[in-house]
């Protein structure tokens, strides 16, 4: 049996779920990050239970042909990717089959065809939107990302992955914090004051930066003074108020300091108004590219009705509306629900409802009450779609899906309800919307008779 703290050697043979390399020593599977498939490493023992154990890469003893040197100077301490010691094609070959192991796995599916995941436009500078966090450190405030499985802060100059605006503004808040007095919040002992920044940038250059503290902002027009001077194309400063106890990036109370409360991306032709708290791909060269294939998926025609559930701020619905007689958009965030009716009449599109509530309680009532759907639209968040709602759509007999998602493990779940209710699976696609992390988008075309 391994113990915490001993140095064995391991040959890597598989990858795990979130691309850590997997070796055997005494009997038990030995997860370790940063390793790869057919190298020897030498690994520390760090943490082990009955069947498995997890390890840190003291040292690679042999090197895969896969292997590449990380051109962050913060990937060893920070926690955002993964597998930037990996050659992109490595990293689209690691996600097509994480995709295939999972539906072979745990949706229980024999002999379907995966695609090759399809590559990222742009592998470096394809965040549109960030969130990086303080702490303090020698009696000054830092910031930078989270390191992994961890809430301390890893302090950086600039995220390679994200858009040169957020190193910009990240730089000017820190100034600001450390010119003014303004503390860097404690989750442990509930004191400071500045938690968290969160910046977004559109395609155009436009900018927004969120700025979240425990209670109110001191020192605010020298804040907007220092982002403005290091963000030209800023549009929008807000200032957000978080004083719970809690891992969510912003609070419930915002106001505009600066600018408006928005931003406008185009996509596909589309324009998007986006707020703070609007969800929007966080890859935006990519984002066409994949929605244009589920909606290519669902093969739409001018008598079509789609529902779009988990809308969002209506980037999808807005994207289909044009190919089909209705869509109807389905969100629970009211806010997203503000910004895709907003959408639909920024972009002139009045073929396009919205209905503000839960999927699982919005689509019962509406099947309850006759309506028909020929044509079926899910993106639903990491936990897929809850099981109220998948009823609802087996009830409804929609008889093709085209499901986004973004949690290989969830997505195989919900396809083997559908397949053993019918439905079989046509296609599947992964896209690489998040190059150097281990998280991957698929598209999923379902097809009942």
């Amino acid at each position: 049996m391994l113990e915490i703290g001993e140095k064995t050697e391991l040959t890597i043979t598989a990858f795990g779920s979130e691309g850590q390399g997997i070796g055997r020593a005494d009997g038990l599977a030995v997860f370790v990050p940063g390793a790869l498939p057919g190298e020897k490493v030498l690994a520390v023992a760090k943490k082990t239970e009955k069947r498995f154990a997890e390890a840190r890469l003291e040292r690679v003893l042999e090197a895969s042909p896969s292997r590449a040197v990380p051109p962050c100077p913060y990937y060893e301490s920070c926690g955002g990717c993964s597998l930037m010691h990996m050659t992109y094609e490595a990293q689209l070959a690691f996600k097509t089959q994480r995709v295939r192991d999972a539906l072979e796995r745990i949706g229980g599916f024999s002999g379907v065809h995966v695609e090759n995941c399809a590559p990222s436009p742009e592998s470096l500078r394809y965040r549109n939107k960030s969130v990086f966090s303080f702490a303090e450190s020698a009696g000054k405030v830092v910031s930078g990302c989270l390191s992994e499985k961890s809430h301390a802060v890893v302090p950086i100059a600039d995220c390679l992955i994200a858009k040169k605006e957020a190193a910009a503004a990240l730089s000017a808040v820190t100034e600001w914090a450390n010119a003014h007095g303004v503390r860097a919040f404690d989750e442990k002992t509930g004191g400071g004051e500045l938690r968290r920044l969160m910046v977004r940038t559109t395609s155009a250059g436009e900018t927004m930066a969120v700025v979240v503290t425990k209670g109110k902002l001191r020192f605010e027009a020298e804040l907007i003074a220092a982002l403005m001077k290091a963000v030209p194309g800023i549009k929008s400063i807000i200032h957000n108020e978080n004083p719970e106890r809690t891992s969510l990036a912003l609070g419930r109370r915002s106001r505009v300091i600066f600018g408006g409360s928005t931003v406008t991306e185009t996509l596909a032709g589309f324009c998007f108004s986006v707020g703070a708290e609007s969800f929007l791909q966080v890859n935006g060269a990519q984002t066409p590219n994949l929605y244009r294939a589920a909606i290519d998926a669902l093969e739409l025609c001018e008598n079509d009705d789609v529902i779009d559930l988990y809308c969002g701020i209506g980037t999808i619905s807005l994207m289909m509306a044009g190919s089909a007689r209705s869509v109807l958009g389905v969100e629970y965030v009211p806010e997203a629900i503000r910004d895709a009716k907003r959408n639909a009449e920024l972009n002139g599109v009045n073929n396009a409802e919205f209905i503000c509530g839960a999927a699982e309680n919005v689509l019962p009532k509406l099947v309850g009450a006759g309506r028909k759907f020929n044509k079926l639209l899910l993106d639903p968040p990491r936990k897929g779609a809850m099981p109220r709602a998948i009823e609802a759509i087996i009830k409804s007999g929609v008889p093709r899906i085209a499901y986004i998602s973004c949690n290989p493990a969830t997505l195989a779940r919900d396809c083997r309800i559908f397949a053993d209710a019918g439905y079989r699976i046509e296609s599947v696609q992964p896209y690489d919307m998040f190059a150097n992390s281990n998280h991957v988008e698929t598209v999923v075309l379902m097809t009942k008779e």
